[in-house]
């Protein structure tokens, strides 16, 4: 590994300065010394540049080649290895949302997920990995963790978005991989009144798969800036309303067993295709007064609302396949094998599961900020920054099944299977899946179990809701030295945060009316129920595109309003509820280097931040025992302190030409869902007398730890940079992180749970005792893993105005990232385990033009294969392999310089042009496909006004 790192830092370097030849040295503009940093914008941002100030004499480059020199300048003058994207304009990212936007910084990934770029890593490390900043404070998220679900930001309301790859002192909840922080625009800096609104239309390259489905959406903005009392009151006030839809081809594969019935041969297990409809409603606005009455004091404050409503309709069938997995079905001779694995074969006694589903997420976000900088004698300040965030979440999570009978009762069906060139299995039924006659709303495969007895699983209803909250109050003081050389300045401060998690979960069967009682079989309740024409919708689904040609469709919100509901009170169910609180006291000290040293520009900082944390949990223990759920209530507490140095360098060799070098011991929290203490308790009797070994033991848990402590990682980033005029630049990052305290997900101690013989005969403890076996294992997530990641990243934004001006306004930006890893887990020591998000390889290019009012550009992305997460039962993260990926998307557009219609811009965008879809696959091997998602393409047109 360390060989591997010497080797890449050094092409970096050889590579860099190759780059930095004397014939584009030439036009390199001096050297750029100016602050970065803006003490009104929140918290102090190592790296974000100071907004310019404007007035009416000056011109201002804006669009794409303003965004791309907005972000150099930003990368240029900070110590700390940061990467950014600017907006084009007031309220005007450059892509469709904030996710789009960072997947073009080098060493950020986007996992498309439900059709829109979701889970971002950054360099190799998945969300969890690093944290989310809002104007410089930490935030919370309506997701099910920490990883921040950007859907929930509207893009208009943000004027950059910087990523910190590095650390700094004041740098308050960095992340290992990385630090996002997004960034509002200030009303003093914008330099006159401005209004911004702007409309867009959206269209889905196909018509909506569901009949309650739309293709059409559209999103909406308007921007208000302007100054008061003599230009040192300034407002901004912005709203956003967006609708957008999606439209999904879903496949996806239980598994591929070996199975005997094909001679051992692997065969699909089973399959369950679904075409599924989002549609995103979002509206939210921001406010922020701007208030600097002298030099001597600078007052923010920033308020940001988002409430945001996502409802999907998904409609498909279970094909159970494999025999062996207790399905009941036979295979007809003449099935066909290539290289192992069944490619075509007729499947008999297929009793099959349709689905009419209904999934609703509400949620709602509110972040408050208040600044203030006092200048206390000439060079002294004091600065005070209170906040406070909170999201809200409320699922409904819905599921109904219809089938030809109750527990395979029914007819059954004869399907033929067959292998198609993406990896996916054509499936063409016998029986006719939309006829009223055979299909009956039921519990086809008499899924349905409550723990203790057999239930009629006509559906299930999943309503989980989530509290995420967050308060937060920092000071600091920072200030200069006398003549102390290149010791420039110093800086002290504390922060105190309070975050509580609060996650509920609440889950029902549901079953027919007309009798019994908690949907038993054995009260007598219905098994079935013939389904009502009222419930049905005007036009069937078809799941064509395998070979299905229609099934029934209703509505499943009218089909709930039939059936009964009983209360889910099994043990894995109750102890889901739990309670998150963490306290964190942050203290930093650091000094500021800036100065000239051996007759070279010299800027960074040496510091350290000492971190204490009171982490608590509450919840519940739950077992389940002859029948009988036992709970009981259950907390605890630890405290922890972390010591993190760090230290940046950036040193201008020539002019516009730096090296930089950072280096520090950074940390990040685990998954809040690790961190909870409720626990499984199982009591399986069957074991008892089975003998001492811990997995014989008749008593096992599975649960969370709230003795986790944080991932840490000592990191080493050395940058080389030449910037040339106009923006461009090229730049080579090497990095290195030795990751220690890696959460192990699901490792096993042994537990002594002695505590629980009372609960058996006499004659059972006699037992376990005498064969010590009261000890068992308990499966909960533990700090025993390791290892290291390096890789290397490059950058080349080139304006072609630097060549010859005969190509003015043409340009490309280009990154390319390569990392590798080998991290191990404690119970596994001898093998290497694959991050999730890791793309060995990505890669993005841009080329665009712009001038004159006209702009055109194309982005296309890269990445090679990956291990995607993807949520599984119980909303637990599933991994899976995930195929290679490029995505295209393209613009064009024009903006009026003059004339009547001054201040007015049109614009055409295509997404995912290439129509790629999301693929993974299992045993590295592409042909054994378990999900395939197809969301096509997506085409915007907007209007947009400023005046």
């Amino acid at each position: 590994m360390r060989r591997r790192t010497a080797l890449i830092l050094g092409a970096s370097v050889a590579a860099l300065t190759v780059a930095a030849t004397p014939a584009f040295a030439q036009g390199a503009p001096a050297a750029q010394n100016a602050p970065v940093e803006n003490p009104a914008n929140g918290p102090v941002a190592p790296g974000a540049t100071a907004p310019e100030e404007v007035d009416a004499g000056t011109i201002v480059v804006t669009g794409i080649r303003g965004s791309l020199e907005a972000s150099a300048r930003t990368k240029r003058n900070a110590t700390v290895i940061v990467d950014s994207v600017s907006a084009e304009d007031i309220g005007k990212l450059p892509d469709v949302s904030i996710a789009d936007s960072l997947a073009r910084i080098p060493g950020v990934t986007a996992q498309r997920l439900e059709g829109r770029d979701q889970r971002l890593s950054i360099r190799g490390l998945g969300p969890d990995f690093s944290t989310t900043l809002l104007n410089g404070r930490e935030q919370v998220t309506v997701g099910d963790n920490r990883g921040v679900e950007f859907d929930q930001y509207p893009s208009e309301f943000f004027q950059n978005v910087n990523v910190y790859k590095g650390a700094d002192p004041a740098l308050i909840a960095a992340g290992i991989s990385g630090t996002v922080d997004l960034r509002m625009l200030r009303p003093l800096a914008q330099g006159k009144q401005t209004i911004v609104v702007s409309g867009r239309g959206q269209m889905n390259d196909r018509k909506a798969l569901n009949p309650d489905g739309t293709r059409y959406g559209y999103r909406a903005s308007a921007t208000y800036v302007d100054q008061f009392a003599n230009d040192t009151l300034g407002i901004a006030i912005g709203a956003s309303a967006t609708q957008t839809p999606t439209q999904i081809e879903r496949y996806a594969a239980w598994g591929f067993p070996a199975a005997p019935e094909v001679g051992n041969n692997l065969i699909l297990g089973g399959a369950k295709p679904y075409v599924q409809s989002n549609l995103l409603k979002r509206y939210g606005g921001v406010a922020t007064i701007e208030w600097q009455p002298s030099d001597r004091l600078h007052s923010t404050f920033d308020a940001l609302y988002s409430h945001f409503e996502e409802t999907q309709r998904l409609r498909g069938i279970e094909f159970p396949i494999n025999p062996g997995w207790g399905a009941g079905t036979t295979i007809s001779p003449g099935y066909t094998v290539t290289d192992g694995l069944v490619t075509a074969a007729t499947i008999n006694n297929v009793v099959a599961v349709q689905r009419n589903d209904y999934n609703r997420r509400t949620a709602e976000n509110l972040s408050l900020g208040w600044n203030n900088d006092l200048l206390i004698g000439e060079t002294t300040h004091l600065k005070v920054d209170a906040s406070w965030s909170r999201a809200t979440r409320t699922d409904f999570l819905l599921e109904t099944y219809s089938g030809t009978g109750y527990n395979t009762t029914g007819a059954k069906d004869v399907i033929r299977i067959t292998q198609n060139g993406n990896g996916t299995f054509g499936i063409v039924p016998t029986l006719d899946y939309s006829n009223t006659g055979i299909i009956r709303l039921t519990d086809p495969r008499g899924w349905g179990f409550n723990g203790t007895s057999a239930v009629v699983q006509a559906g299930f209803l999943n309503r989980p809701d989530f509290v995420d909250d967050l308060k937060s109050l920092r000071a600091s003081l920072d200030g200069e030295f006398g003549d102390l050389g290149v010791i420039k300045g110093w800086e002290v401060g504390g922060n105190f945060s309070r975050r509580q998690k609060d996650s509920r979960y609440t889950s029902y069967f549901l079953c027919p009316q007309g009798g019994g009682t908690n949907c038993t079989v054995a009260s007598g309740t219905p098994t079935s129920i013939a389904v009502p024409a009222d419930v049905l919708l005007d036009r069937q689904v078809s799941l064509d595109y395998l070979g299905v040609p229609r099934m029934l469709t209703y509505d499943p919100l009218k089909v709930y309003g039939l059936l009964n509901q009983s209360f889910d009170a099994r043990p894995s169910s109750l102890v889901r509820d739990n309670v998150v609180s963490e306290d964190v006291w942050t203290g930093y000290a650091k000094i500021v280097i800036d100065g000239v040293a051996g007759g070279k520009p010299l800027k960074g900082t040496i510091g350290v931040q000492v971190v204490h944390t009171e982490q608590s949990s509450d919840g519940r223990i739950a077992s389940l025992l002859n029948g009988t759920v036992t709970t009981a209530p259950v907390s605890g507490t630890v405290r922890y302190t972390n010591v993190l140095p760090s230290a940046t360098m950036s040193v201008e060799l020539d002019p516009g030409f730096y090296v930089k070098l950072n280096g520090a011991q950074t940390m990040v929290r685990p998954r809040l869902d690790q961190e909870r203490i409720t626990q499984d308790v199982a009591i399986d009797v069957s074991k008892i007398g089975r003998g001492s070994l811990p997995q014989n033991s008749p008593f096992s848990s599975t649960g969370g730890n709230v003795n986790l402590r944080p991932y840490k990682s000592t990191n080493i980033d050395v940058s080389l940079e030449k910037y040339f005029g106009a923006g461009g630049y090229v730049a080579m990052t090497g990095f290195y992180k030795h990751l220690t305290d890696f959460v192990d997900p699901a490792s096993s101690t042994l537990f002594d749970f002695s505590g629980l013989l009372p609960a058996l005969s006499a004659a059972q403890q006699a037992t376990i005792r005498g064969q010590n076996a009261q000890f068992g294992l308990v499966s909960q997530p533990a700090n025993s893993g390791g290892g290291d990641v390096l890789g290397v990243e490059a950058t080349a934004s080139l304006p072609f105005k630097l060549f010859t001006d005969a190509l003015d306004g043409f340009g490309v930006f280009v990154t390319g990232t390569y990392v590798d890893s080998a991290i191990k887990y404690g119970s596994n020591p001898t093998t290497a385990i694959t991050l999730p998000g890791q793309s060995r390889w990505v890669g993005t290019g841009t080329a665009y033009y712009e001038k004159g009012g006209f702009q055109a550009r194309a982005t296309y992305r890269y990445r090679s294969s990956f291990l995607a997460e993807l949520a599984g039962l119980s909303a637990n993260p599933e991994f899976r392999q995930g195929k290679a990926e490029g995505v295209l998307d393209a613009q064009i557009g024009y903006e009026f310089k003059s004339g009547p219609f001054t201040g007015l811009s049109i614009l055409l965008q295509g997404k995912n042009l290439t129509d790629t879809p999301f693929v993974t696959s299992e045993a590295n091997d592409p042909r054994l496909v378990r999900e395939y998602q197809r969301y096509t393409r997506d085409y915007y047109v907007g209007v947009t006004y400023k005046f």
